[in-house]
């Protein structure tokens, strides 16, 4: 008599009767070929606002340069700043970036670091010239050895590289040259060269700010937001394949390995650190649209957290599918295991990501108790891993799907922190209750 290996899990109820699931199952699931049309269509359609956005910002660039060559190219102007006019076409060049927060970061850390850097350093240089002689030289090598050792050590920390790294290497780069360029030039002089600088780097960054917030501008936090409510989507989309195979692939109705795509969240997992780079620019930003001062915008970077945990955790459930060779070597378990459950669970968590994904796009609180049906669900999935008892023949087919029907748990466990995260940004950001936005 041929003899068969059975693996029981179990949750710690040995006697637990299983009973007839009666929750309904939504189905999302397009024909292959629409899929694929849409899929390439939303590509297009990104990669078309992308090069759209790079166009814009081109010629805002080169507005901007020929706004601020007026410096030299009139008479009158030139007259005024002289060769300083130098100085704020570098601004224009080396301050301008792709959004509107990223230039004015830029350009406040520049100009905090122009005044602090200018004023010391003609401290500095005029308290040199007054020892005069030997002592000259000696003063001015030390302050900029000293202010240039302190100022990169802080430069380092990472609260203040984070947000002021660009002010402080200015600050640096000021100091170090106003002091040495003292070194042969009157104390009138150089408070003169220090302010002249400072007028050029303001009409440089005046330009800046006014070609970037008028003419089209592009808003890192509206790219933030944007980013973190199509991964909701995203990772639906993921998680929605993955169960349709599952259920192929369980009940047999294909015996090849499975084809659902995870590229998706693959690339979430790489997002952490553009998420930072969009927070810090987002909070140097003006009130703009429903993004006003003090936007919680810390919670984006909380949230995407959570996503990439989750994008994880479907990474882990597509390598469970891989995990088997056939299908027709996991008919065993398919008969001990209820599929119905599985099914609708995941059909429920497909549907939680979506509304919360709609929730943060209008910016409003979800309509539906979310959080009261994922703990339905992980009740549901608690009953399906006590009451299952899974038999193959060989061990890894069933660990497999073991291993798929548990970590199915930690995603319905994810999304629930998920919830709670955009609940506290709703009411940190005084979300509406209701909102009729399509």
């Amino acid at each position: 008599m041929e003899s068969t290996h059975v693996i029981s899990i179990t949750n710690g109820e040995d006697n637990v009767a299983p009973r007839k699931n009666t929750t309904k199952t939504f189905k999302f699931s397009l024909p292959p070929v629409l899929s694929l049309l849409r899929e390439h269509k939303i590509h297009l359609l990104d990669k078309q606002m992308k090069d759209a956005k790079n166009i814009i910002h081109s010629i805002k660039v080169g507005i901007s340069l020929v706004l601020i060559s007026l410096l030299y190219l009139l008479d009158p102007l030139y007259e005024q700043v002289g060769e300083n006019a130098i100085w704020a076409i570098m601004t224009v060049v080396v301050t301008f970036e792709f959004s509107a927060g990223a230039t004015l970061g830029k350009g406040l850390n520049r100009g905090m670091g122009t005044i602090l850097g200018g004023g010391l350093g003609c401290i500095a240089a005029v308290l040199a010239q007054n020892i005069g002689g030997v002592g000259n030289s000696i003063i001015i090598g030390a302050s900029v050895f000293i202010f240039g050792t302190i100022a990169t050590y802080f430069r380092l920390f990472p609260s203040v590289k984070k947000r002021y790294d660009y002010g402080v290497m200015i600050l640096i780069l000021t100091f170090s040259l106003i002091v040495v360029s003292g070194v042969r030039t009157e104390d009138q002089k150089v408070w003169e060269i220090a302010v002249e600088r400072l007028l050029t780097i303001v009409m440089g960054f005046v330009v800046c700010i006014c070609v970037n917030l008028l003419i089209f501008p592009l808003w890192a936090s509206d790219e933030l937001h944007d980013s973190i409510v199509s991964r909701f989507q995203h990772i639906a989309d993921s998680l929605q394949g993955c169960m349709e195979e599952y259920v192929k692939f369980v009940s047999q109705k294909e015996s090849k390995k499975p084809g659902a795509s995870f590229s998706v969240c693959k690339s979430l997992l790489d997002s952490k650190s553009k998420d930072e780079v969009l927070e810090n620019f987002a909070k140097w930003e003006p009130w703009h649209g429903k993004f006003g001062f003090f936007y919680p915008w810390e919670k984006y970077l909380k949230i995407g957290d959570v996503l990439r945990e989750l994008a994880a955790i479907i990474l882990a459930l597509g390598g469970c599918l891989q995990a088997s060779e056939t299908a027709m070597k996991v008919e065993p378990v398919s008969q001990s295991v209820e599929m119905e459950p599985c099914e609708a669970i995941g059909s429920g968590i497909v549907w939680s990501l979506r509304e919360l994904g709609k929730s943060m796009k209008q910016m409003s609180k979800c309509e539906a108790d979310i959080s009261e049906k994922l703990k339905t669900m992980r009740g549901e999935i608690n009953l399906v891993i006590s009451t299952s008892k899974m038999a193959a023949i060989d061990n890894m087919d069933a660990l497999a799907v073991a291993s798929f029907v548990f970590l199915l748990k930690k995603v319905v466990e994810k999304v629930e922190e998920l919830t709670k995260e955009v609940e506290q940004l709703g009411d940190l950001a005084a979300f509406p209750a209701h909102s009729t936005l399509v």
